[in-house]
């Protein structure tokens, strides 16, 4: 049986107060106790999102774990009087997971973006790792009606951890609608992840991440961001006037 998740409440969104090294074994026990487990690493805009729409705020709590993904939800746990440990970004726990996969021979499955930066990423991910067993990639250029095709597919080859790239109003939603389905002990959302292994683009340099700047050098890389970005402010702002009550749990359920 894996061990209860020490959590902060960020405005209602309960999110995992462990650090990465136990992050991983956390997640690692329970893929081989063979739970399935679906992992979001959220930032600000997503929580922002669940204030804003009850439904996302729903599909988010029935995930098993939400990491601290972003350097605001970080900020905000601090001001809130209840930290948690460390930044746990998706795409450094998508390569812990890779490296533990190594020892276990897991099977993963990539799903998201263009098909010629997930088979980029894909190429990439099974050089560093050989070990690692990758059965499958696939773009995530799909409607509805192409679901159960894929689902079936990712199915049967049974990978253990699916890694999902279809931006975070779709990923999640769709995550928590076919995981039951997908049958996979570990589904985690990776966002823009397969950008950067794919040499898309590049990550913020250690110094920008310290600074909590990561966000303007995605930015840079991508203005098209722009309005997704005007989130942020609004989300420092409230943590500013509702500091007293940015970590209390208050069940509306």
């Amino acid at each position: 049986m894996t061990k209860t998740i020490p959590k902060v409440h960020i405005f209602g969104i309960p999110f995992s107060k462990m650090d990465m090294k136990d992050t991983v074994q956390y997640l690692t026990d329970r893929i081989n106790a063979g739970q399935q487990t679906h992992v979001i690493t959220a930032n600000p805009i997503m929580v922002m999102s669940a204030l804003e729409s009850p439904s996302y705020k729903e599909m988010m709590l029935k995930s098993d774990i939400i990491v601290p993904d972003g350097a605001g939800i970080v900020w905000a746990a601090a001001k809130g009087g209840d930290p948690v440990a460390e930044r746990v970004t998706g795409i450094e726990l998508l390569h812990e997971l890779f490296k533990v996969g190594e020892a276990h021979h897991w099977k993963v499955f990539l799903l998201g973006t263009t098909q010629e930066i997930i088979d980029a990423a894909a190429e990439s991910l099974q050089m560093q790792y050989p070990q690692v067993r990758i059965v499958g990639s696939r773009n995530g250029y799909f409607n509805a009606s192409q679901d159960d095709e894929v689902v079936a597919q990712i199915a049967e080859l049974e990978p253990h951890l699916l890694f999902v790239a279809r931006g975070a109003d779709t990923q999640e939603p769709w995550i928590v609608k076919h995981r039951a389905a997908l049958k996979a002990p570990l589904i985690m959302g990776v966002g823009g992840s397969f950008d950067v292994i794919s040499g898309k683009l590049k990550r913020a340099p250690q110094w920008i991440q310290r600074v909590r700047m990561e966000w303007l050098f995605r930015l840079l890389q991508e203005p098209k961001r722009l309005p997704r970005m005007m989130v942020l402010p609004r989300f420092m702002l409230k943590v500013m006037r509702n500091k007293d009550n940015v970590t209390k749990h208050i069940d509306n359920s």
